[in-house]
């Protein structure tokens, strides 16, 4: 064990006979504010340790955690070191003595003039004046000291200069106090590890720290007295299986971020962030699910043949000695917070329960794995029943976030695998997952669904039942892309076997509820429903035949697959490989006596056709197209090759729509717009309209606003995102649609007819009732549904 060399004033010529060691006269205070007197005989810092003899000689050994201040009250005179100086370079004299000010945890302060300072990884050595003569020797340890200052204070020293004026220099105290009200959460955060090489640093860090009871850390760090501490202690006595913080939380002593604040900066005890950690998959299977549930840790890693767990409480001698039983070997505690060790169980240790995978072939995996060389070959110390695990696991947490979307990808080397889910039309990050899962993940979804796990050249597409390996009924559709490294990502489509929405409820505007209620009651003609892929023209589509299913009409559809089943409806999966396309669908159809027809794409000329004849022979058909506008469906149609008299004759009308992000109504925030705002939305939503009977079309508009979304005072009254614990701070839950129905009229099919350009189209409908996706979200704007950021994200013109 090192001795330490106690420092003696640079400034000052050293007196050997007055340089503090062993017997030198000393005062020790403690942290509870007892005081003892006697004479050195050894400080052990990195013990660490200070031993001292009292009067009748007995050797007493303190503990450095215990210890406020060393006091060495021999005094000594000062020798001022003359420096050799040139005169005529104007070197100015540094002082002889220094103003100090010490802040200590427990609120008391110390302040006078020193003859220097040296601050070293113990604390603080200073030397105070008595008089103008002599000085002292003191020992300040850190762990009693919130804060010092040496020397004349940046605040003064520039209003002394007259560089800030006294309101400068408060304005930036005020700043600075405020900066200094940092969230104990913020700071085990911002010092949070998130990696296993910065956890190994920090658990050599953590061996020469003291070695101290959590009593005696509260009390150094003024956060309990020792009254409370005893009191605390006396009801453990009562309930031995209770922790001592548990009891001090319990009794509104400290906080129980405020214990783990104090073990990690006074034990140096690791803080763990476990969303961005990467637990190796060997480590998990080293505790089983139910002690990590029962006890609330988790293992995330090894370290000198020792097993780290994270838990909320590291001094929890019991539960760690549970561990110590169930897995056999030596536990290292380190902390975490307790809702992201919760999360870490749920994802690393969660499958669906009772789940049956006789269906499913894993010897082939194992192959492939076993084949597998180089930067793949660290997938052979992944379990399979990990990794069945795992995947299941993701899989069911995207359907319970209502998520449409799963992407797998992964990266080259160690870098981690990120999973993210589609939810509410945006990417979001789920999880990060070692790169030792990359490839088995990868293979287990092949094998699910039944694709060729060898191929890694070429994309691949399939689809998985998941009913055969876990508990809900849904498919996912699957799809692979090879990408750099030899590596492929994988995307997974949820398609959730659901009801059909009521027309009533899909969310159309009155206005067009309205309209298209009337098209769908005509006994034959041609209906289509636009947009991109994702927005919803599925859904739409079964809601309206749900509103025309009665027992008199014969429905049939043909779909890609099928989403959503309707007593009443017969649907017809497509399936290309057997021969079963979407045009020979349609010429079985009108041999089975339809009355209405639904198909899920006109992709080509030959469906498209089919459907236009089948329409003018006296059927309803309803159909999808990938496109942005109702006025370019009619464009796009024509450029496919229909005949414009025909196709004008079987067209009833065309609704294109969008999936606009809704407003969290728990945590939304309404505000009344200024004039400018609401000058803004006017302007916008009559940026394509002409003036009608004279009257601009902003002040029609505004009188139509006036009349539907006003209040008693008339205000308009918006809402803005503000983000809670429903919506996961984003602001917004689910989606809501926005629509633009073109309706066919004399005038339309005219203009079809003479292949009228778009722009012109467009102008005609909205002359003729049309409102635009945009006019359309600006009026759910008004209605408090959404906000205009969303609306303009969805509505490119």
């Amino acid at each position: 064990m090192n001795k330490a060399q106690l420092p003696y004033p640079s400034l000052l010529i050293e007196d050997t006979d007055l340089v503090v060691g062993p017997k030198s006269a000393i005062i020790v205070t403690l942290t509870s504010g007892k005081k003892l007197k006697g004479r050195l005989v050894e400080f052990l810092p990195d013990a660490p340790t200070i031993a001292v003899a009292g009067k009748d000689g007995d050797k007493l050994v303190i503990h450095l955690g215990l210890i406020k201040t060393l006091t060495f009250p021999t005094k000594r005179n000062k020798n001022i070191r003359k420096p050799v100086l040139d005169e005529s370079q104007g070197v100015e004299m540094p002082p002889c003595s220094q103003p100090f000010k010490i802040v200590f945890n427990d609120g008391n302060e110390v302040e006078g003039e020193t003859l220097g300072y040296r601050p070293d990884q113990y604390g603080l050595h200073l030397f105070p004046l008595v008089d103008q003569d002599r000085f002292i020797q003191t020992f300040y340890s850190h762990r009693a000291i919130k804060h010092y200052q040496v020397g004349e204070f940046l605040g003064e020293l520039l209003l002394k200069k007259g560089l800030v004026t006294e309101s400068d220099l408060q304005q930036a105290v005020d700043t600075q106090s405020s900066d200094r009200k940092q969230q104990l959460g913020d700071y085990l955060l911002s010092n949070a590890i998130v990696s296993s090489e910065d956890l190994q640093k920090a658990l050599l860090r953590q061996r020469s720290m003291p070695n101290m009871r959590l009593g005696e850390i509260l009390v150094s760090e003024g956060l309990a007295d020792e009254a409370q501490i005893e009191e605390a202690l006396s009801a453990q006595k009562e309930d031995r299986g209770r922790p001592l913080g548990e009891i001090l939380v319990s009794q509104g002593v400290v906080e129980q971020v405020d214990i783990q604040r104090s073990l990690a900066k006074k034990l140096g005890i690791p803080f763990i962030n476990l969303a961005d950690y990467q637990i190796p998959p060997d480590v998990i299977e080293r505790l089983g699910e139910g002690i990590v549930r029962e006890l609330e840790v988790i293992p995330i890693g090894m370290f000198e043949g020792r097993l780290v767990v994270a838990m909320e409480n590291p001094m929890d001698r019991e539960a760690i000695e549970v561990i110590r039983f169930n897995s056999n070997v030596t536990v290292e505690a380190v902390m975490a917070d307790a809702s992201g060790i919760r999360k870490a169980i749920d994802f690393y240790y969660s499958a669906a329960a009772g789940s049956e995978f006789s269906d499913l072939d894993l010897e082939d995996s194992d192959d492939a794995l076993d084949d597998e060389s180089g930067d793949q070959a660290e997938d052979q110390s992944v379990s399979d029943n990990l990794v069945v695990k795992m995947v299941n696991k993701i899989v069911i947490d995207a359907h319970a976030q209502g998520a449409s979307d799963i992407h797998i990808e992964p990266y080259p080397g160690k870098s981690k695998t990120m999973i993210r889910f589609r939810k509410d039309g945006s990417l979001m990050e789920y999880v990060q997952l070692p790169s030792q899962y990359k490839n088995a993940l990868v293979a287990r979804i092949k094998v699910m669904a039944q694709l060729d796990i060898s191929e890694k050249r070429r994309p691949q597409d399939g689809k998985i039942d998941f009913k055969k390996f876990g508990p809900l009924k849904i498919e996912l559709r699957v799809a692979t892309v090879p990408s750099a490294a030899g590596l492929e990502d994988v995307v997974m489509r949820i398609l959730a076997a659901g009801e059909p929405i009521p027309l009533e409820k899909l969310g159309l505007g009155r206005h067009n509820l309205d309209r298209i209620k009337k098209l769908i009651s005509r006994p034959y003609g041609m209906i289509f429903v636009c947009g991109p892929t994702g927005s919803g023209k599925t859904t739409t589509l079964h809601s309206i035949l749900g509103h025309i299913n009665v027992p008199e009409r014969k429905i049939w559809t043909a779909e890609d697959p099928v989403e959503i089943t309707q007593v009443g409806l017969r649907q017809v999966q497509i399936n290309p490989k057997s021969g079963l396309t979407f045009a020979g669908a349609m010429r079985a159809f009108l041999r089975a006596d339809p009355d209405v027809i639904m198909v899920g794409e006109m992709r080509d000329k030959e469906t498209t056709g089919m459907g236009i004849e089948a329409s003018l022979t006296g059927h309803l058909v309803f159909s999808t197209l990938h496109t942005n506008s109702a006025p370019e469906s009619i464009v796009r149609l024509l450029d496919m090759g229909m005949d414009p008299f025909n196709f004008s004759d079987a067209l009833l009308g065309v609704l294109a729509q969008r999936l606009a992000k809704r407003l969290c109504s728990e945590c939304k925030e309404l505000y009344h717009p200024d004039e400018s705002e609401l000058k803004g939305l006017l302007d916008e939503y009559c940026s394509d309209m002409s003036a009608e009977d004279g009257v601009i079309p902003q002040k029609r508009v505004l009188a139509e606003w006036r009349e539907h979304f006003v209040d008693e005072k008339g205000q308009f009254t918006l809402y803005k995102a503000v983000g809670c614990e429903k919506c996961g701070d984003t602001g917004y839950v689910g989606r809501l649609g926005l629509h633009e129905l073109l309706v066919s009229s004399d005038d339309i099919k005219r203009a079809i007819i003479g292949k009228m350009p778009i722009v012109d189209l467009t102008r005609l409908a909205m002359r003729e009732g049309l409102r635009t996706l945009l006019q359309d979200g600006i009026e759910k704007v008004l209605q408090g549904a959404t906000d205009i950021h969303c609306v303009r994200a969805v509505c490119v013109k």
